[in-house]
């Protein structure tokens, strides 16, 4: 099936920005964004409610697959610091996947190329059908690799850290800084050396160190950039009209 929707695929590192950055770029280009390692905290979380062991891939892929897992725009009445609503069955999981448990969890299960299957299905049908920003660790060369845009956002594992640690106080998590750098060094590890779909960089994306730049720089980057290709495209099809 030939791809007609908008898709930008952002690629990066556990605390580099992608989710605040992604779903701020979504906003201002009225796109969809979609955080699949979210649907990979779902996985991790379907596995505990249904006391399965995070390292049973064929069960945990199973759940996975029976699943409905929908993902959607905060509404008016949602206005509690996510980034994005996930409903699981129907059933708001927003904040129960976001615990460092729940990322523990899916930095496990998706190291397995049955889960990974089965969540890549879900993710390609959500960008065929509307136009996206997606985000995750193998957006821009497995699940979208016809993307429009393709960008690899990182920094420097202090600076993600410091990110990250702070993200959890705010959340409430009492975490040592030393201890959420560990397990940062230790999920980049897991991420990038994994057998299936491990983290990279692809030739044709875009890299951007996020290390030195505001949240709103990084933002503004990747719109002006998203829209110069959306013009052009635009052109082309006109050309040929």
């Amino acid at each position: 099936m030939a791809k007609q929707s908008f898709q930008i695929a952002i690629d990066g590192p556990v605390a580099a920005g992608k989710g605040t950055i992604s779903r701020l770029v979504a906003q201002r280009l009225n796109l969809l964004y979609v955080d699949t390692g979210a649907m990979y905290r779902v996985a991790a979380l379907l596995a505990k409610q249904h006391q399965i062991d995070w390292e049973d891939s064929d069960k945990v892929a199973e759940l996975v697959d029976r699943a409905e897992i929908k993902m959607r725009n905060p509404n008016s009445q949602e206005k509690d610091g996510r980034l994005t609503t996930v409903l699981v069955d129907g059933k708001d999981e927003s904040w129960q996947i976001r615990t460092e448990e729940m990322g523990k969890g899916a930095s496990i299960v998706s190291q397995f190329a049955k889960v990974r299957q089965v969540l890549v299905k879900k993710q390609q049908q959500i960008a065929q059908e509307q136009d996206v920003v997606m985000e995750g660790r193998d957006i821009t060369y497995r699940v979208l690799p016809q993307a429009d845009l393709k960008i690899f956002l990182t920094g420097s594992d202090v600076v993600r850290a410091k990110r990250r640690h702070l993200q959890l106080q705010i959340r409430g998590q009492d975490l040592e800084f030393e201890d959420v750098y560990q397990d940062l060094l230790q999920r980049d590890q897991r991420d990038m050396k994994r057998a299936n779909d491990p983290l990279k960089i692809t030739a044709d994306s875009w890299v951007i160190d996020s290390s030195d730049l505001s949240i709103n720089q990084v933002v503004e980057l990747i719109v002006v950039r998203a829209k110069i290709i959306r013009k052009n495209q635009h052109a082309k099809k006109s050309q040929k009209n």
